[in-house]
């Protein structure tokens, strides 16, 4: 754990990659508080330290998720509903205000490999809407958005973009590239193993990261 990161609060800990990052942080050592609308969502043996019961698009809700925190996960997702939204934007937005008037720096936030493709030089990262299923411009629109936002933060941000999340198992020997999104999956416990690593250590700070396992 980190010396300078106790308290972490997790935006989104109840959809599947948040319900596998939330024991992980707390196994680790850190004071885990979830901000979440439907509080049934979450495990009766959730051990989070803390849980406010609210919408992350209500910035009052948001101040008292991050009351007392360190850093911030960012896991917003829609489930299955690929309807025009702004959540994951709006939610990113009031995060980042709060965390800024607060002085807390590290945020870490999961996106989409959907958004990412690769120009031939130098390798970076950007929405390519030729290459997103239709069905999936909507939702990819706001996480363009949330990745605008978390990229002109000026906090200490690791902007995240995984493949397809699968319900694979935890291997801890996932990669991780700047810039060079690669692989097809990754378990949605490894990229919470991933979020949680990126607490207690700089490496990917101010990055955007393409993460993926290889699975039998």
């Amino acid at each position: 754990m980190s010396d300078s990161i106790k308290n972490v609060a997790i935006f989104g800990a109840t959809g599947m990659t948040g319900l596998a990052t939330l024991p992980q942080a707390v196994a680790a050592g850190y004071n885990v508080t979830v901000l979440v609308r439907d509080p049934a969502r979450l495990p009766a043996d959730h051990r989070a330290s803390r849980v406010v019961v609210g919408d992350v698009v209500n910035k009052e809700d948001v101040k008292k998720a991050l009351e007392g925190q360190d850093a911030a996960i960012i896991i917003l997702g829609t489930r299955n509903d690929l309807s025009p939204t702004t959540v994951m934007s709006e939610g990113t937005k009031n995060i980042i205000e709060v965390m800024k008037a607060r002085g807390i720096r590290k945020v870490i936030g999961c996106m989409s490999e959907r958004m990412s493709s690769m120009t031939p030089s130098p390798p970076s990262f950007c929405w390519d809407r030729a290459k997103v299923p239709p069905r999936m411009i909507p939702v990819t629109e706001d996480h363009d958005r949330m990745y605008t936002a978390l990229k002109t933060s000026g906090l200490d941000y690791v902007a995240v973009m995984p493949p397809h999340i699968g319900d694979l198992p935890l291997t801890g020997s996932y990669m991780a590239s700047e810039n060079m999104p690669k692989g097809r999956a990754i378990s949605a416990l490894d990229l919470g193993h991933f979020f949680v690593q990126c607490l207690s250590n700089t490496e990917w700070d101010g990055k955007t990261v393409g993460v993926w396992g290889e699975y039998k």
